[in-house]
């Protein structure tokens, strides 16, 4: 790996994505500063790696994430990759689903992300170096019913990163947006543990995490913004761009069925 010998910051580390990012870069002998609400997941990701070290952080605490930053580059250096994958996942009907769920979803999702985001892709900026590492959505392109208010923070993220790359091309940081299908981690049972998630998602096998990290990685090397894993995702982001009204027969027929 290319990132041998480097300090990568991981959110969402507690679990999922971020954990098994947080594990393979610490395999890379990386060091990780791994970030989450979850303390007994963090621990769970340290015991794996004597080369992670864990950090309790909400990051939608944005004064708190400054601090953590700071501390973290004055004992390890500086931070050359962001891999921001923290998110929640809870399903239901946009009429039916709480507000404050919503709420907490999209300061979660989108606005964790942009926090982790303007803290630390200045300090790469005047480096002149860095990778930051964007968790979209496959379903940040497609919405789906019972997935609504998910969809739109993702759709909220690949808006805001791609503006970014955009505004921050030439500046020396590499930044992929990763759109990835369902993928086999725990993200799943939120979406649809109590069977409140799409109909249309049953039938669609999950991807295996490790695809989408390799993914990652051949989107950082080729220079390539927008990364969608997995066989067939990029045909249904293209079917979403050009043919929506076909897609969307084919979610609500799989709503209907019993």
């Amino acid at each position: 790996m290319a990132f041998r010998g480097k300090v990568a910051l991981v959110t969402g580390a507690a679990s999922g994505m971020g954990q098994l990012a947080a594990w393979r870069l610490a395999a890379g002998d990386a060091t990780v500063v791994a970030v989450d609400v979850n303390e007994e997941g963090l621990g769970r990701t340290a015991r794996r790696a004597p080369n992670v070290h864990t950090h309790v952080c909400d990051v939608c605490d944005h004064a708190g994430f400054e601090t953590l930053v700071k501390e973290a580059e004055a004992e390890h250096g500086p931070i050359d990759r962001v891999m921001n994958a923290a998110a929640i996942a809870p399903a239901g009907l946009l009429l039916e689903q709480p507000f404050e769920e919503i709420s907490r979803l999209i300061e979660i999702n989108y606005l964790g992300l942009v926090t982790v985001t303007k803290t630390i892709l200045p300090l790469m900026i005047e480096r002149g170096r860095g990778d930051l590492v964007q968790f979209g959505s496959l379903a940040g392109w497609v919405p789906s019913q019972r997935l609504g208010a998910y969809s739109a923070a993702k759709a909220a993220v690949v808006s805001f990163s791609e503006t970014l790359y955009h505004e921050t091309q030439g500046s020396g940081v590499r930044m992929v947006c990763v759109c990835p299908p369902p993928v086999a981690t725990p993200m799943l049972d939120q979406i649809d543990g109590d069977g409140t998630g799409p109909r249309s998602l049953k039938d669609v096998p999950p991807i295996a995490p490790e695809e989408v990290l390799d993914a990652i990685e051949e989107g950082l090397e080729s220079g390539r913004f927008l990364v969608f894993p997995g066989k067939g995702t990029t045909i249904v982001w293209r079917v979403r761009r050009f043919l929506p009204t076909v897609l969307w027969r084919r979610i609500d027929a799989a709503e209907r069925l019993p």
